[in-house]
């Protein structure tokens, strides 16, 4: 198969596509078609890079926002692409039972003036609606559920957790500020109503387009998988596993998957667990300078004078040291324990996206396998008519040759000469061997009779069988031509648009890593020095303790210009 134009299919013009009618004769898939224009659907000119390959070398600079435009189709969309900084914040989370038997906890979603409330699982539902409706964008991860060890050790309290509510306030929050900057699902309506508050999400989930997506996405356009007006070609199409093997697999995207999986390893795997390690280590750490400057403050209150102030300020200062850490581990957990987690989800939803265009892949060489194969058959058929067609000519030349219609005729020399010259004249049958012809095996005759009852019932007329064949294998070549030009353009557009989201999702990470680390040398630099004041203000506490009586003078220091003669030590001179 050749390699398919990467040019990005949003930016084709609807009037440069040919017609899907059925047609018999060869297709042209060296370079499919583009399906129609969407403009809710089209990539920025930023991300539209698709001949560098994931990963790409990326930049330093944030994402930016989408476009801006004046086209609004509600007033969600109006703040999203107003073109200020617009910040969707989870103000709140609160415990409510509304419309439910058991409580749960709702989070208050603010965008500009609006505020909304949604529970966990309609985060979910949101995310699963989203990349059901676009199979080739990296949807953004949400928080993960909890896990069975969690509802095990907190029993009922598993859900009410602090920590677990507040780490999914920030994520969920994260999540809903990656959709309204992403370029294409930004200008999603369903994304619009999630975050208004007068609309019950459960309508929405009822309702176009979701009520309109198809069991199986494989088997609908990767551009709209909701078009009802799709061709009923797509029906035809197989229904491959992501573990179907490709018969001419394309590099690119053998190499994304190949970095995508040590991606993966390397984030879930040592980052990961040293990251929270890490935590765990410094929560700890911080646990302990708590208990020490409660004993430190209770030993001062048993001494007096200069000591009692100077163990009182070492106190103080374990303190600082206890809120520093505290804080320091909490900004670890935040701002890279978080974000790595994070990660390491995209590199799972990367994998599925990948999957999903290597099925478009074997979808593709699958209906070619099955058009060719088609064609072979209707060939041999056409074979098999063409020498069924002969035959019977031939038996139509010998049937216009007049023959003896008793055997004591015998026919006349004009008769034999026009029989000699006949080129398809076959002589007829002697007959049955008049030695055998009355030899029958026992039994025959009923098999004989029943046999020739059977053909009758079935009426079996090999000719209307064959032609049936013929016509029946035409129309499996048409659907199935019909069917290939679908798949090539469901690929190429499937290659394009996911080689453009992973490149704008490879400038995303450059940008977010950077701010991680930034972010980790400001926490560790701002826990430095609170705990070089604290510690620089103790010290000049335990300064002020008088010396120990019994405690000799010190010696006068030497000069700072003087230098000591090694080579004199040595020799034993002084």
């Amino acid at each position: 198969m050749e390699a398919f134009d990467d040019e990005n299919p949003f930016d084709t013009e609807p009037e440069s596509i040919p017609s899907e009618s059925s047609s018999t004769s060869k297709l042209d898939i060296s370079e499919p078609p583009s399906p129609p224009f969407n403009p809710s659907r089209q990539l920025s000119s930023e991300s539209a890079q698709p001949e560098r390959p994931f990963p790409s070398q990326g930049t330093r600079r944030p994402s930016q926002r989408p476009n801006f435009k004046s086209d609004f189709c509600c007033a969600r969309d109006r703040i999203l692409h107003s073109g200020e900084d617009i910040e969707i914040l989870i103000t709140d989370a609160q415990k409510t039972n509304a419309g439910s038997t058991s409580p749960y906890i709702t989070y208050v979603i603010q965008t500009g003036n609006t505020e909304s409330r949604h529970r966990y699982s309609e985060f979910e539902s949101l995310r699963s609606s989203l990349a059901k409706l676009y199979p080739t964008l990296i949807i953004p991860p949400i928080p993960s559920k909890q896990t069975l060890g969690d509802y095990a050790v907190k029993q009922g309290k598993a859900k009410e957790d602090a920590t677990m509510i507040a780490r999914r306030k920030r994520m969920l929050q994260t999540f809903l500020n990656r959709l309204a900057r992403h370029p294409i699902l930004s200008n999603e309506h369903v994304f619009h109503r999630f975050l208004d508050g007068e609309v019950s999400w459960h309508e929405v989930l009822n309702s176009p387009p979701i009520s309109l997506l198809p069991k199986n996405i494989l088997k609908a356009p990767s551009h709209d998988p909701t078009d009802q007006e799709a061709s009923p070609a797509y029906a035809a199409l197989p229904n491959p596993s992501a573990a179907h093997p490709l018969r001419n697999p394309d590099q690119r995207f053998s190499d994304s998957e190949a970095f995508t999986n040590k991606f993966a390893v390397h984030l879930s795997g040592p980052m990961e667990k040293v990251t929270r390690r890490t935590v765990k280590r410094w929560s700890d750490y911080a646990q302990d300078h708590a208990e020490l400057g409660a004993a430190l403050n209770g030993f001062s209150l048993n001494e007096s004078g200069p000591l009692a102030s100077a163990i009182e300020k070492t106190g103080q200062a374990v303190d600082a040291t206890y809120m520093s850490t505290t804080k320091l581990a909490q900004e670890l957990e935040q701002n890279w324990a978080e974000p790595i987690h994070e990660y390491s989800q995209f590199s799972s939803i990367i994998k599925k996206l990948l999957a999903y265009r290597h099925q478009k892949h074997v979808q593709y060489e699958m209906t070619q396998d099955g058009l060719e194969a088609k064609r072979e058959q209707l060939e041999e058929l056409e074979k098999s008519e063409h020498e069924a067609r002969r035959l019977e000519a031939a038996l139509g030349g010998r049937s216009t040759v007049s023959l003896p219609t008793s055997p004591s005729e015998e026919p006349s020399e004009e008769q034999l000469d026009a029989q000699a010259h006949s080129t398809s004249y076959v002589p007829p049958h002697p007959g049955p061997n008049p030695a055998r012809r009355n030899a029958r095996v026992p039994g025959m005759g009923l098999l004989n009779a029943l046999s020739y009852t059977l053909h009758g019932m079935m009426d079996v007329d090999p000719e209307t069988a064959r032609r049936n064949g013929i016509s029946k294998t035409k129309e499996n070549i048409s659907q199935l031509e019909d069917a290939l030009h679908l798949a090539a353009q469901d690929l190429k557009y499937s290659s394009s648009t996911i080689q453009a989201d992973l490149d704008r999702f490879q400038r995303q990470k450059v940008a977010d890593i950077r701010e991680m680390a930034i972010s980790m040398a400001q926490s560790h630099r701002d826990w430095c020095k609170k705990n070089l004041e604290a510690w620089e203000e103790a010290k000049k506490e335990i300064d002020m303790i008088p010396d120990h009586p019994n405690k000799l003078p010190s010696p006068p220091q030497p000069p700072s210009s003087t230098r000591r003669d090694s080579m004199a030590t040595l020799n034993g001179r002084k």
